[in-house]
C-alpha cells in the first residue's frame, strides 16, 4: 500500500469537500491541488469526479428530513411532485451539454490559467450580483398624510422566490441552464447555481438550498458516468485510494455545508468573491513569474 498516495487522496478529499458547495469552484481547486501534488494523470481525473459522491452524501444527511419527507409524499402530494420535477428539469441541461461537449472541454479548458481567469471573472460577477441585490429598492405606498396626498417610502425589494417551494418549472430550467456554465473549470457549479438563482430573483437561502438539492443527481450522475466510462483505467488495487478520498470528502463537506447554511443567514457571498479574485491573481502571478510551474 502506497502511504504517500493515500495521503494525497486524503488531501484531495478535503479539498473537494471544502470547496464543492462554496462558490469558489471545487474543480478549479482540484486541478490546482493536483498540479502541486503531482496527482493529475488520467486516473486522478476519474478520482476527482468519483469522490464528489462523498460530498453529496454529506448533503443528503444534512437535508435528510426534507428529502425523505418529499420521497414519502410523492405519490399523493402535488407540492412534492412539483419539487421533484423542478430538480429533474434543472438537472437535464447539464446532462445534455455534458454528453455533447464534456470531452472537448476537458481536453482544452482544464488548465491552471483557465481556472485562474474564471476564478477572477466569477469573483467580479458575485460582487456585481450581491451589490445589485443590496441596492434593489422600490417605492412602497403608505397611508395618505393629513393633506390627503399619498406618500411613499423607499424599501428594499424582497426576492420574487423566497423559498424553493415557490419555484416554477421555468425557474428551475433557468437555474439548470446557468449550471451549465460550471462546465468551464473554475466557474463553480454551486457558484453558478446560487448566484445565478439570486440574479433570477431567488432569495440567498432558496438559491443555496436548490443548489444543494440539484447537486445530488448532478454529481452522483457525473461520478457514476466517469467511473463507467473510464473503468479500464481502474483496478481493485485503487480501492483504498478511492475509499480514503470518499471518507475525507464526506467529512469535510459535512462540516462545510453546516457552516455555510449558518453563514448565509447573516452574510453575503462577497467574501468568497474577494477570495476568488485574490486567489486567481496569485495563481496567474506565480505562473507567469515562474515561481510555481503549474502542470496542465
Amino acid at each position: 500500500m502506497d502511504l504517500m498516495l493515500l495521503l494525497k487522496a486524503a488531501v484531495m478529499g478535503v479539498v473537494e469537500g471544502l470547496t464543492e458547495f462554496l462558490p469558489i469552484s471545487s474543480t478549479g481547486h482540484l486541478i490546482l491541488a493536483g498540479a502541486l501534488l503531482g496527482f493529475d494523470d488520467d486516473k486522478a481525473k476519474v478520482f476527482d469526479i468519483a469522490i464528489q459522491t462523498g460530498a453529496i452524501l454529506a448533503v443528503i444527511i444534512v437535508y435528510w428530513q426534507k428529502i425523505s419527507s418529499t420521497v414519502r409524499a410523492l405519490p399523493r402530494s402535488a407540492d412534492a411532485q412539483r419539487f421533484a420535477l423542478n430538480v429533474f428539469i434543472a438537472f437535464v441541461p447539464a446532462v445534455l451539454l455534458g454528453l455533447l461537449f464534456g470531452k472537448a472541454i476537458k481536453a482544452n479548458l482544464f488548465t491552471p490559467e483557465v481556472v485562474a481567469t474564471t476564478f477572477i471573472i466569477g469573483g467580479f460577477i458575485i460582487l456585481w450580483v450581491e451589490r445589485r441585490n443590496a441596492s434593489a429598492y422600490v417605492y412602497v405606498p403608505v397611508e395618505s398624510n393629513t393633506d390627503g396626498v399619498a406618500d411613499a417610502v423607499l424599501k428594499q425589494k424582497g426576492p420574487k422566490i423566497p423559498t424553493v417551494e415557490d419555484m416554477t418549472w421555468r425557474d428551475a430550467l433557468k437555474v439548470g441552464l446557468v449550471q451549465c456554465l460550471a462546465m468551464i473549470p473554475g466557474t463553480s457549479r454551486s457558484g453558478a447555481t446560487i448566484i445565478g438563482g439570486m440574479l433570477l430573483g431567488m432569495s440567498r437561502k432558496a438559491a443555496t438550498d436548490f443548489s444543494f438539492y440539484l447537486a445530488i443527481p448532478t454529481l452522483i450522475g457525473a461520478g457514476a458516468y466517469s467511473l463507467y466510462k473510464d473503468r479500464a483505467l481502474l483496478s481493485m488495487a485503487d480501492a483504498p485510494m478511492f475509499a480514503v478520498g470518499l471518507v475525507f470528502s464526506f467529512l469535510s463537506a459535512w462540516v462545510c455545508v453546516r457552516w455555510l447554511l449558518k453563514f448565509i443567514s447573516t452574510n453575503s457571498f462577497e467574501v468568497f468573491a474577494w477570495y476568488r479574485i485574490v486567489f486567481g491573481l496569485v495563481v496567474l502571478g506565480s505562473s507567469y513569474s515562474g515561481l510555481v510551474t503549474w502542470a496542465a
